[in-house]
């Protein structure tokens, strides 16, 4: 399957049918609106003790607003991680690693391939499953109350940046150690200058 598929394509040096992978650039997406939407929570829960900061700055924050960042941050965060996911996954499918190497955690490409592909399934459940939990909050649980997060969702959401932690891991060492749709590495595999095309 995987050999066929790359005989239809027309693979640039980077091993992919376009330029610049999609799928790095989407991580960093879903990385940095999740990361904002459990920031924001947290500065929103403690906004009692920072409104005088914010009245210092002449900022004018209010913890609602806060909260409605940490929520449209979540909801953002879980519609773009199909997306994130799906492009890797189509662009796992057109991977030619490097065999003869190990990862530093002493993986081969095959088993980080795998365990990378699975983590981005299971984040993506976690990050569903923590923008329901969200929205719970938001329009049913805590909805007449001022803080609008419990913190169990707040410690959830730092468990889940710690998996996100190793998770990414696991995909810059595809990248780097392995080669895969990286243009420099692969232009250097087949004995040409990288420096030619980025000029």
């Amino acid at each position: 399957m995987n050999s066929e598929l790359i005989k239809q394509l027309t693979l640039g040096p980077n091993g992919l049918p376009y330029t610049i992978p999609i799928h790095p650039n989407l991580v960093h997406l879903t990385l940095g609106l999740f990361i904002i939407a459990i920031a924001f929570d947290f500065v929103g829960v403690f906004f009692p003790l920072e409104k005088p900061v914010f009245k210092f700055f002449a900022i004018p924050a209010t913890r609602s607003g806060l909260f409605d960042v940490g929520w449209y941050n979540m909801l953002a965060a879980a519609i773009i991680t199909f997306f994130t996911v799906a492009a890797g996954f189509y662009e796992i499918m057109l991977a030619q690693p490097q065999t003869e190497v190990k990862s530093a955690w002493g993986l081969e490409a095959m088993e980080t391939m795998l365990w990378h592909g699975v983590g981005g399934v299971v984040l993506l459940a976690m990050i569903i499953g923590m923008t329901i939990w969200r929205g719970f909050q938001r329009y049913l649980w805590r909805k007449d109350t001022s803080r609008q997060v419990q913190w169990s969702y707040l410690l959830v959401g730092l468990f889940i940046m710690f998996i996100m932690y190793v998770h990414g891991t696991l995909g810059a060492q595809l990248a780097a150690e392995f080669g895969v749709h990286n243009t420099a590495d692969n232009l250097l595999r087949l004995g040409q200058d990288p420096n030619v095309l980025l000029k």
